[in-house]
């Protein structure tokens, strides 16, 4: 154990402990306190052996440098003293520093420049150009559950279904619809008195407004068929009755087919939407409102001529179910329903462009049901080539004015 810690003083030059019992006494290294004068102020044997090479050396280094009352050491003196110190003994030497680390000293220097530098840019950056105040984050509300719109049609549409049909011989089957749609406990036979007859035909519902408390107000359109009876006879006693109307049922009733709308009361209540009342007949709008006018067109005439023959033959082939013989390959096109045939072809313009595809209006007149009728497609042709010919071929058509 005395041995490794003496090995470990002089690794890291600590000096001897002095004194010290049950230690050992360390040993002296001859060969430095044999060549080392000791001065006068310092005695050799009062030096600890682990300080004495330094004492040594700052003694010759003492006794090289001039001061006052010496003089300077000259050339002789200085040579002995080289040789009566030998290079063993000196305690330290003046090593080169590596490259490498002259490199990494570099490299660190520049990078703590650059991140200085990079402060002051963005800094002086900030100061002319203010960043822009964030925006906040918009709010998101929590407004639960959306209202079940399309049970509320549903439920409006069978509703009005059974509200706008009546028949005076049998009354309870009114009341029997009704309840289906309407709460429990409620008087299905109000607001009708049990007279005439009608007849819903077809039932549209509509637009549905949200009022809030889980409750919505539905528009159906309806289109109802109400049997008028004719005007009774008001002649005289004496006069004897006109029995010709006898003759002909017709003529003593006339149907009267018509839109009505009727705006229906509904509510979301236990995990189904009813109706929570007697709704309102409201009127159907006679015309829709003024809507901007198509762009203008500038139509290409030389081939529209060029294409008519095309367009004629795919249109007298689409009524018979035969358009696709005449088609470009590839293309599906439903034919149209049994009893149509081709009238007329009475305009085909096509409009301006270029390439493999282009697309014209065609105004068709169709005779069904013992009328005319007069239609509008847009037409989309494309240009099909084989080895043998190229000409052009019908690859969609769709109804209406749309681009």
């Amino acid at each position: 154990m005395s041995t490794f810690k003496t090995v470990m003083r002089r690794i890291l030059n600590l000096p001897e402990p002095k004194g010290d019992k049950g230690t050992a006494t360390p040993i002296a290294d001859k060969s430095l306190t044999s060549a080392a004068p000791t001065t006068p102020t310092a005695p050799a044997a009062s030096v600890p052996a682990g300080l004495q090479q330094w004492t040594d050396a700052g003694a010759r280094l003492q006794a090289q440098m001039p001061g006052p009352g010496r003089t300077e050491p000259t050339e002789a003196g200085a040579e002995a003293g080289a040789k009566s110190t030998p290079d063993s003994q000196v305690p330290w030497r003046i090593e080169d520093e590596k490259s490498g680390a002259k490199f990494a000293v570099k490299v660190g220097r520049g990078v703590l420049w650059g991140v200085v530098a990079l402060a002051v840019i963005t800094g002086v950056r900030s100061w002319i150009w203010a960043p822009a105040p964030a925006k906040p984050a918009p709010t998101k509300t929590d407004s639960g559950p959306q209202y079940p719109v399309e049970e509320a049609q549903a439920v409006a549409a069978r509703f009005a279904r059974s509200y706008l049909t009546w028949d005076e011989s049998d009354p309870q089957a009114r009341a029997a619809a009704l309840a289906r749609d309407m709460p429990r406990g409620t008087d299905t036979t109000d607001g009708w008195n049990s007279k005439g007859h009608q007849q819903v035909l077809v039932v549209q519902p509509s637009t549905v407004s949200v009022l809030g408390d889980k409750r919505a107000r539905v528009r159906v359109d309806v289109l109802v068929n109400t049997p008028d009876a004719a005007p009774a006879d008001k002649g005289d006693k004496g006069d004897k009755k006109d029995d010709s109307k006898k003759d002909d049922p017709k003529k003593d009733a006339k149907s009267a087919t018509r839109w009505m709308g009727l705006e229906v009361p509904v509510v979301q209540a236990s995990g189904r939407v009813v109706v929570t009342g007697q709704p309102g007949i409201v009127g159907v709008p006679n015309s829709g409102p003024s809507v901007p006018a198509p762009d203008s067109r500038t139509n290409d005439m030389e081939f529209a001529g060029r294409t008519r023959d095309v367009v004629d033959e795919f249109f007298s082939k689409y009524a018979t179910g035969d358009a696709e013989s005449v088609a470009a390959p590839g293309a599906s096109i439903p034919a149209l329903p049994s009893g149509m045939t081709l009238g007329t072809i009475r305009n085909w313009a096509v409009d301006e462009g270029s390439g493999t595809d282009r697309v014209g209006t065609a105004v068709v007149g169709w005779n069904v049901g013992g009328a005319e009728i007069e239609q509008t497609y847009r037409v989309k042709l494309t240009r099909v080539a084989s080895a043998q010919a190229e000409r052009w071929q019908v690859a969609e058509v769709h109804g209406g004015l749309t681009p």
